[in-house]
């Protein structure tokens, strides 16, 4: 049996894993609730950011703590293809559900659908991405360690959805994600404690790429992506915000009567007195006195 280190730089990759999977689920949570409050293509595209965010989220959560686990006896490398189809199954399977909670006419089907779904998901990400490890030795799994693991993964999920449907102020949504990446994290360190490994040693190269040159690049886009989706979310006006902008009452038009603005001429300036009427009063000049008497 080979030694396994699950922290092998100390509680740098634990720390960081957990934030990003906490960002992952506040991101995730904050457009469910905007999807929840919109309709029709916006709503489509709220929860699309949502599926994209979480999953995202779990995702980087999950081998930026892989960089971190090391096995005595033998390098680790990982499969590319089957990598990037781990995330892309994240991504899926969260959009599965949150889509059944957006869109869900009975909330109370819908929260149960969309938790089983996601956390089966979500657990057949990491045991996908656990099946892309590639090192000299054979990976075996303690089955009911493997079952609590997909246990935690369905309550996180069913709680994060759950906190999507009823939770709207900002702090709540805060809380509520920190809550969620601790499960997310509790899901992956307890599947890892399921590993055991059978080190056969060898001399030969190990197919795939390791983790610095795949695994550590593609966190950092990915997570490049979470900060970039948090500044569109936080500049992004709510439903609120845009019901009160168009409610605002329009500016008052300025008076007809008034100076006209920018032309610095007074009330009334630049037009002519009216002629006097002709004969003997349009003969009288503004000011003269009475006409002498003949």
């Amino acid at each position: 049996m080979g030694h396994l280190d699950h922290a092998a730089y100390g509680w740098l990759t634990p720390a960081l894993s957990y934030v990003m999977a906490s960002i992952g689920a506040a991101l995730g949570l904050r457009c469910t609730v905007r999807a929840l409050a919109a309709t029709g293509a916006s709503r489509r595209n709220w929860l699309l950011t949502a599926a994209s965010a979480i999953g995202t989220g779990i995702w980087t959560m999950h081998f930026i703590a892989m960089l971190g686990f090391h096995v005595t006896g033998t390098e680790i490398h990982y499969n590319v293809p089957m990598t990037l189809l781990s995330l892309l199954v994240a991504m899926a399977v969260v959009g599965a559900g949150v889509f059944a909670v957006g869109y869900g006419r009975d909330r109370g089907r819908a929260l149960v659908l969309g938790g089983l779904t996601t956390g089966l998901g979500v657990a057949s990400m990491h045991y996908l991405g656990m099946a892309a490890l590639r090192l000299h030795g054979r990976i075996e799994y303690d089955p009911l360690t493997v079952g609590l693991s997909v246990a935690i993964a369905v309550v996180a999920a069913t709680a994060a959805l759950w906190a999507a449907l009823n939770i709207k102020s900002p702090v709540a949504v805060a809380v509520a994600s920190l809550v969620m990446g601790a499960a997310v994290s509790s899901m992956h360190y307890t599947g890892m404690i399921a590993v055991s490994v059978r080190v056969t040693p060898s001399d030969a190269a190990l197919p795939g790429a390791t983790a610095l040159q795949f695994i550590f690049p593609l966190a950092v886009g990915l997570g490049s992506y979470l900060f970039i989706t948090a500044a569109f979310v936080a500049l992004s006006p709510t439903a609120d915000e845009r019901a009160a902008s168009a409610s605002a009452p329009a500016p008052a038009a300025p008076a007809a009567a008034g100076r006209e603005p920018g032309s610095g001429t007074a009330p009334g300036a630049g037009f002519a007195p009216a002629p006097a009427p002709a004969g003997a009063a349009g003969r009288r000049r503004l000011g003269d006195g009475p006409l002498p008497s003949r």
